[in-house]
């Protein structure tokens, strides 16, 4: 009987101390599941529309993006308009020498109020060129995760607004084909080239089995896109680079490029 009540005893004093320690294990092992199922979810949730399946309507807006691809657009369209103005008479159609007693805003509102006319320029510049040119600024608000709606609108504002309407306006009179050749047949252009981009995106940026080939069609299709991803990384890739410019203190301070690679 002695026996018994130590044992009884013994288990009382030891069954308290087991009990915490069996649900300190269950309490880690919980937050690794949790952890786990979390870490699972990161790694399989969709980052960028190439990540799900095709459809004409679904978004996934990155407005950051897009507002760092505007930007590009802007500064391309003033070094442009710069070029242009610093060029010889002769080098270009755009400075006139009736136009040059003129201040650039004046020339602004003198062509402005002449237009949109049907221009006379070259067919391949009004059917190949400014649809390709639609086809990119399509593309640049496509990848930023935008729909076929959403993207055409974007094109239509970069190419009527901030650029026939905006820095081409200062040099000439806005064109009736660029104003809607530009952003529809963009349109149509662009939605080919986001279909390739899917293809070669699901492939590891590979296209027929080419590493080269595969980055050379990207770029050919989404130059604006991939141009920004070198700076900002590009999140259509498992494995990235970023360049990101930074400045090194010091009595001379330098401008730097600080690489990071992530898988």
């Amino acid at each position: 009987m002695k026996a018994l009540v130590l044992i009884w005893l013994t288990t009382l004093s030891v069954l308290p101390s087991f009990a915490l320690e069996l649900i300190d294990s269950l309490v880690v092992v919980d937050t690794i599941a949790r952890d786990t199922i979390a870490w699972v979810q990161t790694v399989d949730e969709p980052r960028t529309l190439y990540d799900l399946p095709y459809s004409p309507s679904r978004r996934m807006e990155s407005w950051g993006r897009l507002t760092q691809n505007t930007t590009v657009f802007a500064l391309a369209g003033l070094a442009t308009l710069y070029v242009l103005e610093t060029l010889p008479e002769d080098a270009t159609a755009w400075n006139k020498k009736e136009l040059r007693h003129m201040g650039l805003f004046e020339r602004w509102r003198y062509h402005a109020k002449q237009g949109p006319v049907w221009d006379k320029d070259n067919p391949i510049f009004n059917y190949i060129l400014h649809p390709y040119g639609g086809a990119v600024y399509y593309m640049s608000a496509r990848t930023c995760g935008f729909n076929v709606l959403g993207s055409l609108a974007y094109c239509t504002f970069v190419s009527s607004l901030l650029w026939e309407y905006g820095f081409e306006t200062f040099n000439e009179v806005p064109s009736v084909q660029d104003l809607f050749i530009t952003p529809l047949a963009g349109m149509v252009m662009g939605e080919c080239f986001y279909r390739v981009k899917r293809v070669i995106v699901a492939n590891d940026y590979h296209l027929f089995g080419s590493w080269f080939l595969g980055h050379l069609v990207a770029w050919l299709v989404d130059p604006l896109n991939e141009l920004v991803s070198l700076f900002a990384g590009n999140p259509c890739k498992n494995r990235n680079v970023s360049m990101t410019p930074v400045t090194i203190p010091g009595s001379n301070p330098r401008i730097a490029l600080n690489i990071n690679l992530t898988f």
